[in-house]
C-alpha cells in the first residue's frame, strides 16, 4: 500500500513538472516602474505584442509655448506617471522605459453626460473628457489591465492579442454615453505632429483608417480597424485644423454629424449610445502597418468574437509560457523582482507584421517576411548589452528573427546602413555607436542565427562601419578617435566604436576572413587614444592630438560623453579589462580606483542637466539607472580580487530593485535594466557580447533552472544562500571546479549545472 502511494505521489510530481512551473504571472507587476523615472506602462500586451493597450495620464506637449523643448514632457515617454491623478484614456501603442519617445496611437475614452472632445486638465478634469481614478480600484497585471473612471463611473478594463487591443467597459445607466476616440493625441506631441488622418464609418460598429504622423519617426504610418460589440446610436466628429486656403468641395457636407467619410491633420470623434446599469460595451482595435485591409485581417484572426474573459486568460497563458523558461526558488519578494524584471524584458522589440507576414518597411513599401517574424524597437544603444545576449540564451529563435529583421533594415536602408535606434519602419538615429554590429556578432557566434546568414551578417557589419559620413566615423578611420569639436559626445562614440569593432573582428575570425580580422582588431584598439595617462581618465581630444585643457571628470554635461561622466566612460572598455587595467597602472592602482567609484559622493550638480541621470540610480558616483556602467561591478574579475564583484552586485540588486511603483533605479529602456537583474541574480553576466563568456557573478536566487529551446535545461544550484552569504567558496560546472571566474557561453545554452557554494566571507584563493 505504501508502494503505491509512493508511487502515485511520484507520478504526481513527474505530472507536475511536465506541465511546467506553478503560476509565475502573479509575481509579475506591471506596474514596478511606472513612477519617477523608470518609464514603464502598466497596460495590457502579450510578450513582444504590436498592441501595447495602456492608460495615458497626461497630455504634456512636448515643446513650451515659446516653441523651447518643455522638460516635463520627458516624464511621459511611457504616457503613464504613477503619481498622477487623472486618466486622459486608452492609447495602443507605447514605448517601455524608453528615455525618449513617440507612439500613443488612438486613445479611446467612455464617458457618460454632455460631450467634451477636448481633453480637459488635470486640475480641472471636469474641463474635458479625462476622468479622476483611484490606486485601489486600479489592478495591473500582465495582460490585464482594470481601473475605474470616477467621472463617468465606468469601469474599464483592458486586455490584448499580439496584434488586437481588447476594451470592455461597464457603464452607468445613461441615456448619453459616449466613446471618443481621439487621434489628435499622443506621446510627446506638437501641434503638426500628425501629418494626416483619415477615418471611414463603414458601418454601425465598424470604424477603419489611419494616422500618419512626423515625431521621433520621421514618416510612421499606422492602420487600425476598430470594432463595437454594441452599434452606436449616432457619431460626430470634430476637425481641429487651421483654416486652410484650399480644401475642395467638401465644405457642402455637413461632417460633424453622422458623416462616414472623413479626412484632416487633427481630428477627433465621438459615438453615441445609451446604456443600462452595468451594460458593459466592448471594442477590439487592430493595428497594422500595411493597411486598413491588413488591419481588418488582424482583428478576424486574433479576435474573431466577444469573449474578453477568454482572452484576458489566452494572454496570461502567453506570459506563463515566456516567464516558465526560467523558474527560481526563493522568497516572494525575489520572484516578485524577477518576474517583473522578466516581464518587462519580453516587452520588447515588438512584432511588427500582419498575420500574412506583411510589414512596411524602412522603404515605405510593404514587404512580405520570409521564413522569419519581422520586429522593430531596436534600442540597441541600450540592449545590446544584456538584453540580446538573454535571448540568446533563453529565446534564440526570437533573436534569430531580430536578426533577420536588422538585415531586412539594411537591405532597405538607403544608406546601407543596419539600424541605430529603429522603430516603426523608421530610422530615428537616437544615441551612438553601430551596436546591431555587436548584436549580430553575438547571435553568430552562439549559434542562434543559420550558419547561410552568418556571411551575410558579417558584410553588413563591414558596410555599416565603414561609412566614413556617420557621427565622426571618417575621422575615427582616420585618427583613430573622434577628435573633440567635431562631435559633442567625442570620447564615448570613439569608445563605443572601438567595442562594435571588436565584436566584428570576432565574427570576422570565426568566418575565416583573416585580413577583416586584422582590420577591426586593430580599430578595437582605438579607445586607447582617448586615454589620458596624465590624469588617468579618457578625455576628449582635439583634431591636432592635443587633449582638452579645461576638463571636468565628474561633470555629465559637455564633457565629451553621453549621458554619463568620464569616471564612469574610463571603465567602459568591456571588450579588453585587461588592456584597460594595464593602462591604469594594474592592479595595485585600478582596484582602490575602481573601489572609490562605489564609496564615493556624486553631488546633484554633476548631473542636472543630464535628464537620463537622477539620483535614485547612483550609489556613489557609478550610475546603475544608466547603461553605460552596467558591466563595471563585473570588472574585479579581471584583478586579483574577483570577489569584489561579488559583493558589488549583491549590494547593487537590492538597491536598485524593488517591486513598487518607484522600484527601478532609471529608464529600463526596453528591458536591459531588467536583463542586468535577470543575469546577476542567476549569478553570471556577459560583460563582453561576442566574447563567449558569461564572467562570474554572486547569485541572488536559492535556485533556478532555465528551460532552453534545444529540449535541455541549466540548472543553477545554491548552497548556504543568504543575505551575509554573498561570496562565493566554489562553483562547479557540470560538476568541474571552475578555476577562473568565467563560465563559456556555449556550456551554458548547452544545458548542464552550475553548482554554487556561498560564504559570509571572501575566498581569496
Amino acid at each position: 500500500m505504501k508502494t503505491a502511494t509512493l508511487a502515485l505521489l511520484l507520478g504526481l510530481a513527474g505530472a507536475a513538472r511536465a506541465q511546467g512551473p506553478a503560476n509565475l504571472v502573479q509575481y509579475a507587476h506591471p506596474l514596478v516602474g511606472t513612477a519617477k523615472m523608470g518609464h514603464t506602462f502598466p497596460g495590457a500586451t502579450v510578450p513582444f505584442g504590436m498592441v501595447q493597450l495602456s492608460p495615458d495620464t497626461d497630455t504634456v506637449a512636448y515643446a513650451t509655448p515659446e516653441g523651447k523643448y518643455n522638460p516635463d514632457v520627458y516624464r511621459y515617454c511611457a504616457g503613464y506617471q504613477y503619481d498622477d491623478p487623472t486618466i486622459v484614456g486608452f492609447s495602443h501603442t507605447h514605448f517601455s522605459g524608453t528615455g525618449h519617445s513617440d507612439l500613443g496611437d488612438f486613445l479611446v475614452m467612455p464617458t457618460v453626460g454632455p460631450l467634451r472632445l477636448n481633453p480637459g486638465t488635470a486640475d480641472r478634469p471636469g474641463s474635458g473628457y479625462r476622468s479622476r481614478y483611484a490606486h485601489k480600484t486600479e489592478v495591473a497585471e500582465p495582460a490585464y489591465y482594470r481601473v475605474k473612471l470616477d467621472d463617468p463611473g465606468v469601469l474599464a478594463e483592458l486586455t490584448a492579442t499580439a496584434r488586437v487591443g481588447v476594451h470592455r467597459y461597464t457603464f452607468p445607466q445613461a441615456a448619453d454615453a459616449h466613446i471618443v476616440l481621439d487621434l489628435m493625441a499622443g506621446i510627446y506631441n506638437y501641434p503638426g505632429k500628425n501629418v494626416w488622418t483619415f477615418v471611414r464609418v463603414e458601418n454601425d460598429s465598424l470604424v477603419t483608417g489611419y494616422r500618419q504622423t512626423n515625431g521621433w519617426g520621421r514618416t510612421r504610418t499606422e492602420y487600425f480597424a476598430l470594432a463595437f460589440s454594441k452599434p452606436f446610436a449616432h457619431y460626430g466628429s470634430r476637425n481641429y485644423d487651421q483654416k486652410e486656403p484650399y480644401r475642395g468641395f467638401w465644405g457642402r457636407f455637413d461632417q460633424v454629424h453622422d458623416w462616414p467619410d472623413l479626412a484632416g491633420h487633427q481630428l477627433r470623434l465621438h459615438f453615441d449610445f445609451a446604456t443600462r446599469a452595468g451594460e458593459q460595451v466592448l471594442l477590439k482595435m487592430a493595428l497594422s502597418s500595411t493597411s486598413t485591409a491588413g488591419a481588418l485581417r488582424n482583428l478576424r484572426a486574433e479576435a474573431p468574437g466577444w469573449n474578453f474573459d477568454a482572452l484576458h486568460r489566452q494572454g496570461q497563458a502567453l506570459w506563463q509560457q515566456e516567464l516558465g523558461k526560467v523558474e527560481i526558488q526563493g522568497p516572494k519578494v525575489d520572484k516578485d523582482n524577477f518576474y517583473t524584471a522578466m516581464y518587462h524584458a519580453c516587452l520588447s522589440p515588438t512584432i511588427y507584421q500582419d498575420v500574412d507576414g506583411q510589414y512596411r518597411g524602412l522603404d515605405q513599401n510593404n514587404h512580405q517576411a520570409e521564413g522569419f517574424t519581422n520586429y522593430t524597437t531596436f534600442s540597441l544603444w541600450d540592449t545590446f548589452r544584456a538584453l540580446h545576449p538573454l535571448f540568446n540564451l533563453i529565446q534564440p529563435k526570437r533573436n534569430a528573427d531580430m536578426v533577420q529583421s536588422m538585415l531586412a533594415h539594411y537591405d532597405q536602408s538607403a544608406e546601407h546602413m543596419l539600424p541605430v535606434w529603429s522603430h516603426y519602419a523608421n530610422e530615428n538615429w537616437c544615441m551612438s555607436g553601430y551596436h546591431s554590429t555587436t548584436v549580430l556578432a553575438d547571435a553568430v557566434l552562439t549559434g542562434t542565427v543559420p550558419a547561410a546568414q552568418a556571411e551575410r551578417a558579417l558584410a553588413a557589419c563591414v558596410a555599416t562601419a565603414r561609412h566614413r559620413w556617420f557621427d565622426g566615423l571618417g575621422d575615427y578611420l582616420d585618427r583613430g578617435y573622434v577628435p573633440d569639436g567635431r562631435s559633442g559626445t567625442s570620447v564615448s562614440t570613439t569608445l563605443e566604436y572601438a567595442l562594435d569593432d571588436w565584436c566584428i573582428a570576432q565574427l570576422a575570425q570565426k568566418l575565416g576572413h583573416a585580413d577583416l580580422y586584422q582590420e577591426f582588431s586593430k580599430r578595437a584598439g582605438n579607445w586607447q587614444n582617448v586615454y589620458d595617462a596624465r590624469i588617468g581618465y579618457m578625455r576628449p581630444r582635439a583634431a591636432d592630438g592635443t587633449f582638452r585643457a579645461k576638463f571636468d571628470v565628474l561633470s555629465t554635461n559637455g564633457q565629451g560623453f553621453i549621458e554619463g561622466n568620464a569616471w564612469n566612460y574610463s571603465l567602459a572598455v568591456p571588450h579588453d579589462p585587461a588592456g584597460l587595467i594595464a593602462k591604469m597602472g594594474g592592479n595595485a592602482r585600478f582596484v582602490p580606483h575602481l573601489d572609490s567609484l562605489f564609496t564615493m559622493s556624486l553631488p546633484d550638480k554633476f548631473f542636472a542637466e543630464t535628464e537620463d541621470i537622477t539620483r535614485d540610480g547612483i550609489i556613489g558616483n557609478y550610475v546603475h539607472g544608466n547603461e553605460p556602467a552596467h558591466h563595471v561591478a563585473y570588472l574585479y574579475n579581471w584583478t586579483d580580487q574577483p570577489w569584489k564583484t561579488q559583493a558589488r552586485v549583491r549590494m547593487i540588486l537590492p538597491k536598485m530593485y524593488h517591486p513598487t511603483p518607484d522600484g527601478l533605479g532609471g529608464n529600463d529602456d526596453c528591458g536591459q535594466m531588467s536583463a542586468w537583474y535577470i543575469f546577476s541574480a542567476l549569478g553570471f553576466y556577459p560583460v563582453a557580447p561576442a566574447s563567449g563568456e558569461y564572467a562570474l557573478g554572486s547569485p541572488a536566487v536559492q535556485g533556478a533552472v532555465l528551460r532552453l529551446e534545444n529540449g535541455k535545461t541549466f540548472t543553477v544550484t545554491v548552497k548556504n544562500q543568504g543575505p551575509k552569504n554573498v561570496y562565493v567558496q566554489s562553483a562547479r560546472l557540470n560538476g568541474k571546479l571552475l578555476t577562473r571566474p568565467f563560465l563559456p557561453v556555449a556550456e551554458v545554452m548547452g544545458g548542464g549545472e552550475l553548482a554554487f557554494v556561498m560564504g559570509s566571507k571572501p575566498k581569496k584563493k
